[in-house]
């Protein structure tokens, strides 16, 4: 599990709203799971990989029949391959597409037939400033991102032309301190880590509360960092081409060596029968709070998900599948 799949379920639990989290590992999903409910609020586990359509829509026909109608779906799934292209195998670039991009699609499209119909409801793409700018040695992750990215903004169109109550919104993430760095596939020498600077997994979750809160914007920057690495790309994306060429491989490696035999997530999960938590192994730099986040929910309100209408549950989650 990762940034919004343990803690945004406890911030939608905390406010009372059921929450129904999908991924792979049985162990990470009953723990998350545990956690919702020690809050008083009902959870669902789903065992589902969501790059299998079927499985997200059986998972979705589960939640409603036992839970009611869904009223916030957040897409993020994760999974990725760090190494340079010529290292990366083509299936693994496939398997990437697969979990971060068609998982998305996938639980959206799922989402969108069940609330366009009711003509309510609200979509939030878990994104990430790697949507806008790319970095070396994560090709497969930043192309996936990138797509999730036009994708949406392709539905919000056809959204608005139909005149319809969703809503569909992003959420673009600095780096996140998360266990998936010690369960990635990696092809590097030493270890990966996020490129700093590192936020806990709590401000993504304040991000995602945010946008379910407040759909009708289009997305939302959380992270100083972010919104510094989107307007470099915007003013001077040559020189940020020849920045990162310089630094991009040293900030995200750590000093230790990696280990090649280490269990990897990408086709299978690491969480079945352990749970891993929300937190990775940076929690000694990892920010706790995002300023240019607090400023927005000082000036828009609580970044807590407005109550969903009587009958709707709030949040229904295509959770982390490459766990």
């Amino acid at each position: 599990r990762a940034s919004s799949t343990t803690a945004s379920p406890r911030a939608f639990a905390a406010r009372g709203d059921a929450v129904v989290l999908l991924a792979r590992g049985r162990a990470g999903l009953d723990a998350a799971a545990a956690e919702v409910r020690d809050l008083g609020a009902a959870a669902l586990p789903v065992v589902a990989d969501v790059s299998d359509f079927r499985q997200v829509q059986a998972a979705a026909e589960r939640a409603e029949a036992e839970l009611g109608p869904i009223g916030v779906w957040v897409n993020n799934a994760f999974s990725t391959a760090f190494g340079e292209c010529r290292q990366v195998a083509p299936a693994e670039y496939r398997r990437v597409i697969e979990v971060c991009y068609l998982g998305a699609v996938h639980g959206t499209r799922v989402a969108l037939d069940r609330m366009v119909p009711r003509g309510r409801g609200v979509i939030v793409q878990v994104g990430s400033a790697l949507g806008y700018r790319a970095v070396p040695l994560q090709s497969a992750y930043c192309a996936a991102k990138h797509a999730i990215r036009g994708f949406t903004e392709s539905v919000r169109c056809e959204l608005l032309h139909d005149g319809s109550g969703v809503a569909i919104t992003m959420v673009q993430l600095p780096a996140v301190n998360t266990p998936q760095f010690d369960w990635v596939l990696s092809r590097l020498r030493r270890r990966a880590r996020p490129v700093p600077p590192i936020y806990q997994p709590e401000v993504a979750a304040q991000g995602v509360l945010l946008a379910a809160d407040r759909p009708r914007r289009k997305e939302y920057w959380v992270g100083g960092s972010t919104v510094a690495t989107l307007l470099a790309q915007r003013a001077a994306p040559a020189l940020l081409d020849r920045y990162l060429a310089r630094t991009g491989f040293s900030s995200q490696q750590t000093g230790s060596r990696e280990d090649p035999l280490r269990p990897a997530n990408l086709w299978h999960p690491v969480d079945d029968e352990d749970d891993h938590g929300a937190h990775g192994r940076f929690d000694g730099v990892a920010k706790r709070r995002s300023l240019l986040l607090r400023a927005r929910v000082l000036l828009t309100g609580r970044a807590s998900p407005a109550r969903p209408p009587a009958g709707d549950h709030g949040a229904s989650r295509a959770g982390r599948p490459g766990t």
